[in-house]
């Protein structure tokens, strides 16, 4: 787990320092099993840490009498530490076999119950039992916690406008966009065959199938997450709601003729999102002017297609729309494509582009829309001069806007910054103490698993847990083909910061896989602190650059050292190696290519 949680894992007191947590974390002493009771407390108060959850290795509620557990707590207390949580792999399906879990927790003062319950059919009398003895559980099962809660803790409401659950990843942006970008690469897959010797008739399109499997998609994870809400108690209210005051919401029934309501709250998560941002010379009221929700909803698949902005959004529609037979152009202001991205990771993308698309115009400016009754006619200014011509569709795709302007902010104590983000802190309050806020809306980067985590943040926070937002690494990750993944310091960054590191990349053309599947057009490269050798950033470029940048992520959270990567034993042969091939090209110690470290690692 990263920095945002509550619980941190660890295997070393190393990691709690270059973490920089050890006075804020609880630990969960699985990674301590195999030391004995005393010498878990003697850890935790060498290290600042105040809160225990703690296993059966170390307190175990049903082999010890209730004399031991207070000799224990008392130990606790003695030493400043508390038990906070205590984890448990297995529960019975008899509720009151599991109320000597529950009276032992109440006798220790925990506020929070970890299981792996292995049957669902349980939950029923943990949560039976959560609410009688006011103790929290967290149902752990493959990584996913649902925490249940005592009513008079948290009333849960969700307010959505939309019918559907999920928000803009789900229903309007990551979810379709990736399924489509399948679909993409599974028809240049084809035709990259021929390489192979392998023939295949181009492929037909039905875009009233393709765009019925979109939607599929999202209903299936919509409905899926209904299904959760239900389950889970939380009620549901559709409608556009708008603050009154800081405790008040006027929400507004989304059919029309419906009666409005009011809600009253103690505490509110505000995740209104994110917009497609507008200009408003473009707005001239023709459908053949979209943004990107409108080209998610495949209306066609125009003869040719303008896309005005080079990020990441552009980029992965013009992708798809490529793949699927129109032919398009890309127009971006700056001199590259992708301008926050690193330099290294867009050269091979670009390179792919130029080759998709049917024209990329950078440097240049779209100076007027008009709708011809059959196409769009485009006028451009660009390092030629000025120049124009005629699109069947056009896709503005200059970047999003918060949603915080609209929904009565105004009315409440929170503070929006000029760019319209709403300011919080590392627990996602806001300068409202009844309203905290996550995702989109409280800042960049805009991406939902930074949302997802702040999400937990909230909640932990609300829940009076020492949960805090503060990341070493938020990976992201730009879906074309071939992908791009970064997280952590990347170059550009550290040249602008003045700071002195050491870069090392591996190309892909020396990987044997790489070379399999015919991509050798990739690259992994890493940032090494010259001094200590820590690892500061990793980036990569290649065929499924999005899967493989976690490990990165990892490596950057725990504090590791290009060593830690190149001693790592990767499988062979994949694309992941790469990884620790590129810190063996740190050392000059990598097989496949001869480099020095002299010429391997550059300021």
């Amino acid at each position: 787990m990263g920095r945002a949680m509550a619980t941190l894992c660890v295997g070393a007191a190393l990691t709690l320092r270059a973490a920089g947590l050890a006075d804020q974390v609880a630990i969960q002493t699985w990674t301590l099993r195999n030391l004995n009771f005393d010498q878990v407390v003697e850890f935790a108060q060498r290290h600042g840490i105040k809160d225990l959850q703690l296993i059966p290795n170390h307190l175990d509620y049903k082999k010890e009498s209730k004399e031991q557990w207070a000799t224990k707590k008392a130990r606790l207390e003695a030493a400043g530490l508390r038990a906070y949580t205590y984890g448990v792999a297995g529960t019975s399906m008899n509720k009151e076999e599991n109320r000597q879990l529950f009276e032992f927790a109440r006798f220790m003062g925990m506020k929070l119950v970890v299981v792996e319950p292995g049957d669902f059919r349980i939950w029923d009398n943990l949560e039976e039992l959560a609410k009688e003895y006011d103790i929290r559980v967290a149902v752990h099962n493959h990584g996913i916690k649902s925490l249940y809660g005592n009513p008079a803790i948290v009333r849960q409401v969700i307010g959505h406008r939309d019918a559907r659950l999920g928000g803009t990843c789900l229903l309007r942006g990551c979810i379709p966009s990736k399924a489509l970008l399948h679909v993409g690469r599974v028809i240049a897959e084809c035709r990259e065959l021929e390489a192979w010797g392998i023939h295949l008739p181009k492929p037909t399109i039905d875009i009233d199938a393709l765009r019925a499997r979109k939607d599929k998609v999202i209903s299936t994870l919509t409905g899926g997450l209904s299904t959760l809400a239900r389950r889970r108690n939380v009620t549901v209210i559709n409608g556009t709601a708008r603050f009154t005051s800081s405790t008040t919401l006027e929400v507004a029934a989304a059919e029309p003729g419906g009666a409005s309501q009011t809600l009253t709250f103690d505490q509110c998560i505000l995740a209104s999102g994110s917009r497609p941002a507008r200009i408003p010379a473009f707005d001239i009221g023709s459908p053949r002017v979209m943004d990107s929700t409108a080209a998610l909803e495949l209306a066609d698949v125009p003869e040719s297609l303008l896309v005005v902005g080079g990020g990441y959004i552009g980029l992965e529609m013009g992708t798809v729309y490529a793949e699927l037979g129109s032919r398009v152009s890309v127009v971006e202001l700056t001199d590259t494509l992708l301008p926050g991205a690193d330099r290294d990771l867009v050269k091979p993308l670009q390179q792919r582009l130029e080759k998709l698309f049917e024209s990329i115009m950078l440097r240049t400016k779209v100076v007027g829309l008009e709708d011809t009754g059959s196409s769009v006619k485009v006028r451009f200014e660009g390092p030629d001069g000025p120049s124009a011509r005629e699109f069947s569709r056009v896709l503005v795709a200059v970047g999003r806007r918060p949603n915080s302007d609209g929904i009565g902010l105004e009315n409440t104590g929170v503070k929006v910054s000029p760019k319209g983000f709403v300011e919080v802190d590392g627990q996602q309050r806001t300068a409202d103490p009844h309203i905290l806020a996550i995702g989109d809306v409280c800042g960049e980067p805009m991406l939902a698993h930074r949302a997802s985590h702040q999400g937990k943040v909230a909640v932990e926070t609300l829940h009076g847990e020492p949960a805090l937002f503060a990341p070493r690494a938020i990976p992201a990750v730009v879906f074309t083909d071939p992908e791009i993944a970064w997280a952590g310091l990347t170059e550009q960054e550290a040249a602008a910061a003045g700071r002195s590191v050491e870069i090392s990349r591996y190309p892909w053309a020396a990987s044997g896989r790489a070379q399999a599947l015919g991509r050798t057009d990739g690259l992994t490269k890493i940032l090494v602190d010259p001094e200590s050798e820590q690892v500061l950033g990793v980036g990569i470029a290649g065929a499924g650059a999005g899967e493989l940048i976690a490990e990165g992520v990892l490596a950057i959270e725990m504090g590791c050292t290009a060593r830690d990567l190149m001693e790592a034993i990767h499988p062979h042969p994949t694309l992941g190696e790469t990884v620790a091939f590129s810190a063996e090209n740190y050392f000059g110690l990598a097989t496949e290519i001869y480099r020095p470290r002299a010429e391997s690692a550059t300021h």
